[in-house]
């Protein structure tokens, strides 16, 4: 049941962002279609596979969460433009296509950056949903995406590249740098669906234990993987001297670190009932993927 469900919600959320992206048959042509290229037609859609699966675990309505899960997916794919550039990562090669700056221009793949940070809270912002509810909504987004989340995170791992970080710093920089969009997309979710504060906390505990588990399996695949498999380049981690889980646990230790992870999680669901089962396939995914 859970691949068939999961890939409704990746055809949702490809059409929400279809409706949402500028035409770039429009002015600025170049702008709006390096846009395009950074958002559609690739991706797990794991940010937006978990506002649904946490909004509708608790009882929320698809049609309502169609907003937060294409919100929180141009926030990523913005973060991923950025990630790219010289200045940053320095990467030629995203979901198997040429990065934006490659495929553009600098210049151009910095405006996309920007252009789609700030669609997602326009879309927030316009959603068919209660004005309370909207801004619980942007104000999870927008914590988790700025300094006290991913680029707090993404600038910590600058500082620290060429260097060993030990273990607990290694974890609050991915806390940021990964972690704070999925604990935004989860919490979105059951916001969606009027969750209390206890509930909200417990999912808070799941999705840092998930967001966690996605670093450790990025930082094994980075080392086991082709880049024609991973859609990006393999090996840079190593290349740039970056502090990672197999680095300071080893592979055996970095696959421990999972397991343990995955138990973390099914002890975080537990008591959620039935509905959590989508989130726990979801876990499950992050844990076992291959790219």
């Amino acid at each position: 049941m859970a691949p068939e469900v999961f890939r409704r919600w990746a055809a949702r959320t490809e059409a929400t962002l279809e409706r949402l992206l500028p035409d770039d048959a429009a002015e600025p042509r170049r702008l709006h279609a390096a846009m395009r290229h950074a958002t559609l037609g690739g991706g797990k859609r794991m940010r937006p596979l978990l506002v649904y699966a946490a909004g509708t675990a608790l009882g929320a309505d698809e049609t309502l969460l169609d907003a937060p899960a294409a919100a929180v997916e141009l926030v990523h794919a913005y973060s991923l433009v950025h990630d790219d550039l010289p200045a940053m990562d320095d990467d030629d090669m995203r979901r198997g296509r040429p990065t934006v700056h490659v495929a553009f221009d600098e210049a151009t793949a910095i405006l996309a950056g920007d252009a789609l940070q700030t669609l997602a809270f326009e879309a927030l912002a316009e959603a068919q949903a209660p004005a309370a509810l909207r801004a619980a909504w942007m104000q999870a987004l927008a914590r988790a995406s700025g300094a006290r989340g991913m680029c707090g995170g993404q600038a910590l791992d600058i500082d620290a590249t060429g260097s060993q970080l030990p273990l607990e710093a290694l974890q609050r920089m991915h806390s940021l740098k990964t972690g704070a969009l999925i604990r935004a997309a989860v919490r979105m979710g059951a916001l969606g669906a009027g969750a209390d504060e206890p509930t909200l906390l417990q999912l808070d505990r799941y999705a840092d234990a998930l967001g966690l588990a996605f670093q450790v399996r990025d930082d094994l695949l980075d080392i086991e993987a082709s880049s024609e498999t991973l859609g990006k380049t393999a090996g840079k981690d190593v290349a740039q001297a970056k502090s990672t889980y197999p680095a300071l646990l080893g592979v055996d230790g970095a696959r421990a670190k999972l397991e343990q992870l995955a138990l973390q999680m099914q002890a975080a669901l537990a008591g959620l009932g039935r509905g959590s089962d989508l989130l726990q396939a979801l876990g499950e995914l992050a844990v076992r993927r291959n790219h």
